[in-house]
């Protein structure tokens, strides 16, 4: 009964921070949408950013206030809000996005999600999503370019350009390498070779880095950790049931290489790129393994 109780509160008060700012957001970014110059969009592509990083620090206050939940960040003391950075993390819950916006929000730039091209139509997201400067992606399946091969390498292209207004703001882009959430079940039907991760795809991120490798400093390699296995759900957090959340981020150099062959087309370049995110996930396998032992 007290932790219906405390879910309830906690949701009511995340909705009210929600409402509160959504107004504001929505504004600067009709602002944004008829502003003549590249100059005036960008400095209110600041503005919105304000917007939605006082949004997540409500969030947080929030979860400080109504839950126990320890959050335990190592790895984030020399991270600034003037660089740019690729997150690759693990995938366990919805509870991985708060854990973020605990180990980031106004540590770097506000963090972004590639998002499908359609998604710009959603009523309000959409414009708030444009606002934010999330890039919108279009991917063509290989059965669609065996059909249309005019269109190959339109998808990179588009995301290029889509991409062009990181040239006046720092940025922090978050991929998930495993695609969806980790499940035991999932791990079993893939017969994954990791103890505590799915399989990772590694045409998303060669696909990110083609399109931004340059802009990039730096690679956030992000091992969220949770005590219980499975990880606890949304509603667990929002009712105080989740004692512990450990992010542990590892900050690497990105080789160029990693953005200067055509994966799609280059079967050695393709095959250069599964080793270095293979060597990634096991590397990671192993800190969570170490971490849990703890």
């Amino acid at each position: 009964m007290l932790s219906t109780l405390i879910g309830l509160t906690t949701t009511l008060l995340l909705l009210l921070n929600t409402l509160v700012l959504i107004g504001p957001l929505l504004l600067l970014a009709l602002l944004k949408l008829v502003m003549p110059t590249r100059g005036s969009r960008a400095l209110l592509s600041r503005s919105v950013m304000w917007v939605a990083e006082t949004w997540a620090e409500g969030c947080k206050a929030i979860f400080a206030l109504m839950t126990p939940t320890r959050w335990e960040i190592s790895g984030a003391e020399t991270l600034r809000r003037d660089s740019s950075y690729l997150i690759v993390s693990n995938h366990q819950s919805w509870v991985d996005i708060p854990a973020l916006i605990q180990a980031f929000n106004r540590k770097t730039p506000y963090f972004k999600f590639f998002l499908k091209k359609e998604l710009i139509w959603v009523p309000f997201l959409g414009l708030a999503f444009w606002a934010l400067d999330y890039p919108f992606m279009k991917r063509y399946s290989k059965e669609f370019l065996a059909r249309r091969p005019d269109l190959k390498g339109q998808d990179l292209a588009i995301t290029r350009a889509a991409c062009e207004k990181f040239r006046d703001l720092p940025v922090t882009i978050v991929n998930y390498l495993e695609g969806t959430r980790f499940t035991p079940a999932k791990q079993a039907a893939q017969q994954s070779p990791y103890r505590h991760l799915l399989r990772p795809k590694s045409g998303g991120i060669a696909f990110v880095l083609a399109a931004l490798g340059e802009q990039i400093d730096a690679l956030l390699d992000v091992t969220v950790v949770y005590d219980d296995e499975p990880a606890p759900g949304f509603w667990a957090l929002l009712s105080g049931q989740v004692a512990r959340v450990r992010v542990d981020i590892l900050i690497r150099d990105l080789d160029p290489a990693l953005w200067q062959g055509d994966y799609e087309n280059d079967p050695v370049f393709r095959q250069y790129m599964h080793d270095w995110v293979a060597h990634l996930w096991r590397d990671k396998d192993a800190r969570i393994h170490a971490l849990l032992e703890k």
